[in-house]
């Protein structure tokens, strides 16, 4: 928390998160006055994962009377808030949940993913994705399917429209962020025609505004229960990707930024729409026209606690620093499947050679994501997307500064740490941005602790165990010949 004028005005993001609610408050420069958490609870077997909608509202409730405890009301400009994408439930027509909410990782509509992908793969390919098991609008097909009886008179929202609706005291709009995986049209704006085709009437739909566009303002009953002073302007937020994108600053084309979070995600922008023919990049719509092009790798650093327990991570980390040589070569995977930089449905992770101790292990995991981060950027780079500009890096495991400085060195380019790139703190920036360039906005307040230089000396010593995993992924069959051609060429002689 910093001191900051007290005549600074003052907006609040919200992050809707898997295992909590955050709430930051956010000053014009930048500073955070405050701040509030609450934990969400879920229920997960197999492929199933949902949530109870109204828990979110609970928890959002009491993080934001935490954060705001101190704060003088009238310094409260706005609200924003982001959820898990493709995060979806039924509601009545007064918002009351008529269903659990199917979340972002509920794999359960595979069937229907397949026949939306027949139905209307050529509107799908002309946004430049495939869908997905995960993504929304398979899931809307399965709850349509699995509760018929609910159906009449529901209404389709996404996690953070419920939470809008209720701060709002009536109907809101849904953003085009959380929509784009219910099918929305981010070239033309609108609803598709093939949704009525798939079963999935008109009338279940919400009306969507762009990112970042005033929804309404908090009522008075949502004002007694958050602490928002009523009155205050409620924007249409973004899923928690791009919020973690915001909160980086990486608003201009060609900048990027990678969260090394659980899952490996990297957002980028672009002033052309990137149309990937295997469907495994997708592209948001940002507030100012602009296209975020990005993709979710099923690596990342859950790998790294699922493989050392109870250990002190840090502590492997020193230790990984002795290893950079390693023969040791690792694909480190959670679980079957990859999506991002390529999809493989069977990929499995792999650990070629023998670790003499712990720590060598764990530097190959570490030297592992950062070879897949920079697989990510040469396809990125085959499918013509700008990537030239400043790479940020955010999430857990940027806070292990030897991880930041392995990746600047794996890539060969330098690396921004921003001082919080905490999604909510996206929100609050989205929300100072209405009315104005969001790319200004998050000039002014998005801070930079460091900025990471790759070491010379460290670039060469990581090209050939680079060049052996492209190899050891073209022969397992998982990623196609002319992408591992590309990245040689681009690695050079």
């Amino acid at each position: 928390m910093t001191a900051e004028s007290e005549e600074e005005p003052l907006w609040v993001g919200f992050d809707l998160g898997t295992q909590s609610v955050r709430a930051l408050v956010v000053s014009a420069s930048g500073g955070v006055v405050g701040s509030g958490s609450r934990p969400l609870d879920g229920r997960r077997d197999g492929d199933r994962h949902e949530q109870n909608p109204m828990e979110w509202w609970e928890a959002l409730a009491g993080a934001s009377r935490t954060a705001l405890r101190g704060v003088a009301p009238e310094r409260l400009r706005g609200v924003a808030i982001d959820g898990t994408s493709g995060t979806v439930l039924l509601v009545d027509p007064a918002g009351s949940p008529i269903t659990p909410a199917l979340m972002y990782d509920d794999s359960r509509a595979t069937d229907q993913a397949e026949r939306v992908n027949d139905e209307g793969g050529t509107v799908w390919s002309s946004l430049g994705y495939r869908m997905q098991a995960g993504w929304a609008l398979p899931k809307v097909l399965w709850m349509l399917e699995q509760w018929p009886e609910l159906a009449r008179g529901a209404r389709l929202a996404h996690q953070p429209d419920y939470i809008t609706r209720r701060l709002c005291g009536q109907e809101v709009p849904a953003d085009t962020s959380h929509a784009l995986k219910t099918g929305y049209d981010l070239i033309h704006e609108r609803w598709p025609g093939v949704l009525e085709s798939l079963g999935v009437p008109e009338s279940l739909l919400p009306s969507v505004v762009r990112s970042g566009s005033r929804l309404g303002e908090v009522c008075a009953e949502a004002a007694r229960q958050t602490g928002i002073a009523a009155g205050t302007p409620v924007i249409a937020g973004m899923t928690d990707g791009c919020a973690a994108q915001l909160a980086a600053g990486a608003l201009c084309e060609g900048q990027w930024n990678s969260v090394l979070g659980t899952t490996l995600v990297l957002k980028g922008v672009s002033s052309e729409l990137i149309r990937d023919p295997n469907g495994v990049l997708y592209s948001h719509r940002a507030p100012d026209g602009e296209w975020l092009p990005g993709g979710a790798s099923s690596t990342g650093a859950g790998v790294l606690s699922a493989s050392f327990r109870e250990r002190d991570l840090d502590e492997l980390g020193r230790g990984a620093a002795d290893h950079e040589q390693t023969g040791v070569l690792a694909y480190p995977l959670l679980g079957r499947g990859e999506r991002f930089p390529f999809a493989a449905a069977d990929a499995e992770g792999f650990l070629l050679g023998d670790p003499a101790d712990d720590a060598e292990h764990f530097a190959a995991l570490l030297q592992g994501v950062a070879y897949i981060e920079r697989l990510c950027f040469d396809y990125l780079s085959l499918l013509g997307a700008p990537i030239d500009g400043e790479l940020s890096l955010t999430g857990g495991g940027s806070r292990n500064r030897y991880w930041c400085q392995l990746h600047a060195d794996v890539l060969d380019r330098p690396v921004r740490l921003p001082e919080n790139a905490e999604s909510a703190l996206g929100m609050a920036v989205l929300a100072a941005s209405a009315g104005r360039s969001t790319a200004e906005a998050a000039a002014e307040m998005v801070r930079v602790r460091e900025v990471i230089e790759p070491r010379p000396d460290r670039v060469e010593r990581f090209q050939e165990p680079y060049a052996r995993l492209l190899g050891e992924l073209e022969e397992r069959g998982w990623l196609d010949p002319s992408v591992a051609s590309h990245a040689r060429a681009r690695a050079g002689p």
